[in-house]
């Protein structure tokens, strides 16, 4: 047991069943250790240590993990940028259209399917103690509001762009770009100049 502890923490907590498998790690000590609950399975191969030093955000980084394209997006991000009031039940995220289905046993996600000029700009990276988090910056998040907002509700948008509008570094030519980008800015300018006038 503690070559396979030793092995998730050189790992930043997580490992899949080949890495293991190649560390001479035998499937039986995986299976006692799952039903042991020293470890968790986040997916189909992939595996967590449960006494890590996990903090607040990582189960973003588990779904980060879980699909190396999967990118925090809409409600998920907004909370995370603290844009929100919400508190959402599920993790959302999006990756890109053509990506095969995915699914997890925890945490809760819902998907995202986002054509290649809406996935690909306003990615960022942050590091979190359990790792890497993909999440849209604060700007393309607000637009993707928008962009969803027959789905999510122009509500949780609106909200989203006033508090972002009252940030001292909330930059409204950045906005105006990621409004063009999303096909979203005869809907925002509209709201933007009544929040700011």
């Amino acid at each position: 047991m503690d070559k396979l502890v030793k092995f998730f923490e050189s790992h930043q907590g997580y490992a899949r069943m080949a890495d293991m498998k190649a560390a001479g790690i035998h499937t039986r000590e995986i299976a006692r250790a799952l039903s042991d609950g020293a470890i968790d399975k986040v997916k189909p191969g992939l595996y967590k240590l449960t006494q890590y030093k996990w903090d607040s955000r990582s189960t973003l980084v588990d779904v980060c993990h879980a699909n190396k394209a999967a990118v925090i997006c809409l409600s998920s991000a907004l909370e995370f940028h603290t844009l929100t009031t919400l508190n959402p039940s599920e993790i959302t995220v999006a990756v890109p259209h053509n990506t095969d289905r995915f699914m997890l046993r925890y945490p809760p996600i819902r998907v995202f399917y986002f054509p290649d000029t809406f996935y690909t700009p306003g990615i960022e990276k942050i590091n979190a103690k359990a790792g890497t988090i993909r999440i849209y910056n604060r700007e393309k998040t607000i637009c993707d509001m928008f962009r969803y907002r027959n789905k999510l509700g122009l509500d949780l948008a609106l909200e989203a762009l006033r508090a972002y509008l009252k940030l001292k570094e909330a930059n409204i030519k950045k906005l105006g770009e990621y409004a063009a980008i999303c096909h979203v800015k005869t809907v925002m300018i509209p709201y933007m100049k009544a929040i700011a006038g």
